[in-house]
């Protein structure tokens, strides 16, 4: 069998499975995709350049078969398989004290867009439920002399965050502090203590934040792959508002005068403008349109 015939055929046993994705593809044969490649320790983009070579490892075609199944019987997302995860092109470790990344802020954060909404100096960023540090990553890679503080509510998370923050060599620039949302901020006084970084007064120019906000009709009719991840990183309450109302009401006294909230709403923009009605928001372009990610000045805030 060639390689991509071993694709094909684990393409047709995700769908005869109906396993969902989402959690860094989008469709089975992309999701097929990865599993034979990675079993196969192949690099991911390898496909095209050995699709045709004849596969004759007997024993490597019953691993990829094996793999398949696991997917397909445990409905665990592929990364969780894995161990890693990318996000614009940068990858990640990953397990299930995290949700796998796929924060639509990655984009405007990576492609500059974000670049024209900041202050002329831009010199600290507080990225709030971090999980795995993707974003925090991210900044710092996007803003070489920025320091990021990266908080999250569960110390798992932030063990994973920090094997992210070491394992991209930035651990002199990103500061993990843990805490329930804006809370963490003053925790974090507590590491600065005992560390040579400099956080500042607690302002920061820009705040990241991808909240839990899956409103609670929403979280019961999950699929398996995403009731595999932490409930507390997804379950935003009744209408998915319940973490970001708690942010509105505090987030201003953490911003620097010229500095903006980016905050990831996802499907919820109904629900937050419902909850919010008279604050000026910002649209940011993403690849799933310019309603799941929104931009406010601090002066806008409360």
């Amino acid at each position: 069998m060639t390689l991509i015939g071993l694709v094909e055929h684990a393409e047709q046993r995700l769908l005869a499975a109906g396993v969902a994705y989402g959690h860094g593809t989008t469709n089975a044969f992309d999701e097929a995709a990865w599993l034979v490649l990675w079993k196969l320790g192949l690099p991911l983009d390898a496909l095209d350049a050995h699709a045709a070579e004849e596969l004759a490892d007997a024993a490597a075609m019953a691993g990829v078969d094996a793999l398949i199944t696991e997917r397909i019987t445990s409905r665990r997302p592929t990364a969780y398989l894995t161990g890693e995860a990318w996000l614009q092109g940068v990858p990640f470790f990953v397990d299930q004290r995290v949700i796998v990344p796929r924060s639509l802020i990655a984009e405007p954060l990576a492609d500059g867009t974000l670049d024209s909404w900041l202050p002329d100096r831009t010199e600290r960023v507080l990225d709030l439920c971090t999980g795995n540090g993707s974003l925090a990553v991210l900044a710092a890679m996007a803003w070489p002399d920025v320091q990021v503080l990266a908080t999250d509510v569960s110390a798992d998370a932030l063990a994973v965050a920090r094997k992210n923050v070491d394992r991209h060599g930035l651990a002199d620039r990103i500061t993990l502090a843990q805490g329930d949302g804006l809370a963490a901020v003053k925790a974090a006084k507590l590491v600065r203590s005992v560390t040579s970084v400099t956080l500042g007064d607690g302002r920061h120019d820009l705040i990241l934040c991808n909240p839990p906000y899956v409103n609670r009709q929403a979280m019961a009719a999950l699929p398996p792959e995403y009731r595999a991840e932490p409930a507390l990183a997804l379950d935003g309450g009744k209408d998915g508002m319940d973490f970001i109302r708690r942010l509105m009401r505090g987030a201003r006294a953490y911003l620097a005068p010229q500095g903006v909230l980016v905050l990831e709403v996802g499907q919820e923009r109904l629900a937050f403008e419902a909850a919010f009605p008279r604050l000026p928001v910002v649209g940011l372009p993403t690849s799933a349109g310019d309603d799941h990610v929104l931009l406010i000045h601090a002066d806008d805030l409360p």
